[in-house]
């Protein structure tokens, strides 16, 4: 296939596992040209977006926007989970684009809010707050890793701050949160919210419960979810534990940064714990928060549902500049 010159985007959100590769027109993602790269196969970005132009029939595109899990300073990325390490210029020469941006994956989804289709949003918390007019807004990414970043709208256009919030401490409510804590920490030496909230973290967890039980066993996440449908007790207690622990997180976020426009969940552990999370007590443990448990209600919780949600946020970020 062969593209215009100069009349396309390159979109690109760069996983710990997966890099998702797409042209937009404008702020429209074009659904046709999306493909999916395992990271494990390339030693850099520029291979991947190298093989994806070729793919695109050698496309020339007016500008370029990746989103990256890891943190972006001062036009760098550097992967959290991955050993790739992203900048402008590179950007620039690999896509041929003059104008290029790189987001933090977190900041993709925060400008992707309000250009979603109603379909790939599920309430799953809802809200009762006054909103008022333009009010901030929250996203919450469980994946490969774990990371937030909140959404403020102001006259100069949208603001969505970075952060790395997924490398805090875990809280500690009882006896039991302090056992996993400790866990965590002897084996990775630091006892992060993403070390429980993440993939990886969910086979932490698992570890732990068995461990408790007195009959140690490790197993894959997708190991653990296929139990837990079984209703395995092991596995359905780990469940339990990591929504109730994403429920306090969420909570402990919406309080630092007042999201009256909604909390949004968004990543593949995210999805795929959905049916879960009535049945876990996700509400219960968002909203606990002592004598604040009343205005904890202001604050709706939503699931992106959309797989590609980061990459219409890089179109609608790209789209502002280049006016």
């Amino acid at each position: 296939m062969t593209r215009a010159t100069n009349r396309f985007s390159l979109l690109a959100d760069i996983g710990g596992t997966n890099t998702r590769v797409a042209l937009a027109e404008g702020k429209r993602l074009l659904p046709d040209s999306i493909r999916r790269f395992s990271n494990a196969d390339y030693p850099a970005l520029d291979a991947v977006l190298a093989e994806y132009r070729a793919l695109e029939g050698g496309v020339d595109c007016a500008g370029a926007c990746v989103a990256v899990a890891g943190p972006v300073r001062g036009g760098v990325a550097s992967m959290t989970n991955l050993d790739w390490t992203i900048d402008s210029a590179s950007l620039s020469r690999a896509t041929g684009a003059e104008t290029v941006a790189i987001l933090n994956d977190l900041q993709a989804q925060g400008h992707a809010l309000g250009h979603l289709e109603a379909s790939a949003l599920r309430q799953v918390v809802a809200g009762s707050g006054d909103h008022g007019a333009d009010p901030s807004q929250l996203v919450i990414g469980v994946g490969t890793g774990f990371n937030a970043a909140p959404v403020h709208e102001f006259p100069g256009g949208r603001i969505v701050a970075a952060s790395e919030c997924g490398h805090a401490n875990l809280p500690i409510r009882t006896d039991a949160d302090l056992r996993l804590l400790r866990f965590v920490e002897t084996v990775h030496g630091f006892p992060g919210v993403e070390d429980v909230l993440s993939g990886r973290g969910l086979e932490r967890v698992f570890a732990w419960v068995s461990t408790e039980n007195g009959t140690p066993e490790e197993r894959r996440a997708q190991d653990i979810m296929a139990a837990m449908d079984a209703r395995e007790a092991l596995a359905l207690e780990t469940g339990r534990i990591f929504v109730r622990m994403l429920g306090t997180v969420a909570g402990n976020l919406s309080l630092i940064h007042l999201p009256f426009g909604g909390v949004y969940l968004c990543g593949g552990v995210a999805r795929a714990f959905t049916p879960w999370l009535a049945e876990f007590g996700f509400a219960e443990a968002f909203r606990d928060k002592g004598r604040f448990s009343g205005f904890m209600q202001n604050f709706a919780v939503s699931i992106i549902e959309d797989d590609y949600a980061a990459l219409t946020g890089c179109a609608a970020h790209l789209s502002t500049q280049m006016r």
